[in-house]
């Protein structure tokens, strides 16, 4: 794997939860509440992001130049803050997608994926 970005394995959580909310906006842009709700849907519950972890992350993919945030007046509540990804995020995202699928390979070659016990 030489030349080739790894998966940081000491920010593994940090780094798999910004490809997970860069992927939930893929799709078309969402607001906060959409993506903790969003999140438990496509994995059936698997991935659930607490909102003191998702704004965190949302802000700085939002500072990084990777998604943008929009405000709009929506809603009963008053305005909203929908994030939607950029072209810079997009390509950041690509990139990020072949090395987690290289990573997840590589890991089920370690734990012994198709083993039995």
């Amino acid at each position: 794997m030489s030349g080739k970005k790894r998966v940081d394995i000491q920010n593994l959580t940090k780094s798999c939860n910004e490809v997970l909310v860069m992927s939930f906006l893929k799709d078309g842009p969402k607001h906060g509440y959409q993506l903790a709700l969003f999140s438990e849907d496509p994995a059936g519950g698997y991935f659930r992001f607490k909102y003191g972890t998702l704004y965190p992350i949302l802000h700085k993919l939002e500072k990084q130049g990777l998604i943008k945030g929009l405000w709009s007046d929506e809603g009963p509540r008053g305005k909203r803050k929908s994030y939607c990804l950029t072209k810079k995020g997009r390509a950041w995202l690509k990139k990020e997608k072949v090395v987690w699928r290289e990573f997840m390979q590589r890991f089920k070659q370690v734990i012994g994926e198709g083993e039995s016990e």
